[in-house]
């Protein structure tokens, strides 16, 4: 979902985040490669590059001693798990990664698709990021949808905030099923969205994007469970 222009004027964004990323570990073995997949909400929408949770979630892996490198990212504001899928094909992705994190489905939602629907796509994605993990469903992390209902735009909009509550749950726990079944980690960022969305520090101006500081929390619950799929 986007607000600053209809997701039909959204182009591919595959960002090889080349600048400041790492290529090789400090005792010089190549660094470890990381694929990000999603939406506005891994594009970082409105946020400088840096602020997006995939590349504070590589810095703080680094900072761990874990040599990761920053990601690449295949992400569009306004993206479904359908034109995700496509953008993957566009985007023709060479080679394997050793980590892939995927965060989609909010426009799925929004839109008002059936869960059912997103349940088949997801999984379908699910099993596209595990190839690209070099077939390691052990390397890949999954983050929950964010409730947008809470936020100041959610606010404005006229939707029913419960109903968009009960609806994102679903969907939620169609992924987590989908992700404990392929033994994939599935990390709820969901209720943090919920404790801290209205707040004005944790959004961008749009009202509805998340912040630097919100894509931190999110970071802080990623954290563990990127630190044990990348020690294996």
């Amino acid at each position: 979902m986007r607000v600053s222009r209809p997701w039909l004027e959204t182009i591919l964004l595959v960002v090889a985040l080349a600048g400041c990323a790492m290529t090789t570990s400090r005792d010089g073995a190549p660094a470890l490669s990381y694929l990000a997949l999603g939406d506005s909400y891994t594009i970082g929408e409105g946020v400088a590059p840096a602020d997006r949770w995939p590349m504070q979630l590589a810095a703080r892996l680094r900072a761990d001693g874990i040599a990761l490198a920053d990601p690449q990212v295949v992400a569009t504001p306004g993206w479904t798990t359908d034109e995700l899928d496509a953008g993957i094909d566009t985007a023709q992705l060479q080679g394997s990664f050793d980590f892939v994190s995927l965060l989609v489905g909010v426009n799925n939602q929004y839109r008002g698709r059936p869960v059912d629907e997103y349940r088949v796509q997801f999984a379908a994605l699910l099993e596209r990021a595990i190839t690209f993990a070099h077939g390691r469903a052990d390397r890949v992390l999954v983050l929950s949808i964010p409730d947008w209902g809470v936020t100041r735009f959610g606010a404005a909009s006229g939707r029913d905030a419960a109903a968009t509550a009960r609806e994102l749950d679903a969907y939620n726990a169609a992924a987590q099923a989908i992700c404990e079944a392929r033994g994939v980690a599935f990390v709820d960022i969901t209720a943090i969205s919920r404790q801290h969305g209205a707040e004005g520090a944790m959004l961008v101006e749009d009202g509805l994007h998340p912040s630097r500081a919100m894509y931190a929390l999110w970071t802080d619950a990623a954290l563990p469970a990127a630190q044990r799929l990348l020690a294996r």
